[in-house]
């Protein structure tokens, strides 16, 4: 099962609505379950999708090799990629990553607009749930 809060969700389909027709992609890394508020009925240890990188769409380099300067790869657990004019699935194109969440058109939370995948391609069980981590400040 892969987690996701629905405020990440939220975020990732506004970021891809706001780009469309262009794509987007974007790191996305965890949290433990354990650090999250509302997230109790989940196993203290599980990772939980909570963060993003902000896209860099200026890359050049990534735009000609496919290599993400931008997001250390220790921090993202996982990748974000929009598919505007395309389906529901992970392409040869995409950077991919143990989770790679992808979305289309109508940029909604079902399960024909917004899905996670593993690292070949298989389509993985998805729960979006209403955790949030702590507040933290630009000074934490």
């Amino acid at each position: 099962m892969v987690y996701v809060t629905r405020a990440l969700v939220d975020v990732l389909l506004d970021l891809a609505s706001d780009a469309d027709p262009n794509d987007v992609t974007t790191g996305v890394s965890v949290t433990p379950a354990s650090e999250l508020e509302g997230a109790d009925a989940i196993p203290p240890e599980t990772p939980v999708f909570t963060d993003f990188f902000l896209p860099d769409p200026d890359n050049s380099v990534n735009a000609v090799f496919g290599v993400d300067l931008s997001t250390p790869a220790r921090q993202a657990q996982g990748r974000f990629v929009s598919h505007p004019v395309g389906e529901l699935e992970v392409t040869r194109r995409d950077h991919l990553a143990e989770v790679v969440f992808v979305a289309v058109p109508p940029w909604g939370t079902d399960d024909r607009s917004f899905a996670a995948f593993g690292r070949s391609g298989d389509r993985r069980p998805l729960e979006i749930i209403d955790a949030s981590p702590p507040g933290q400040s630009l000074t934490d």
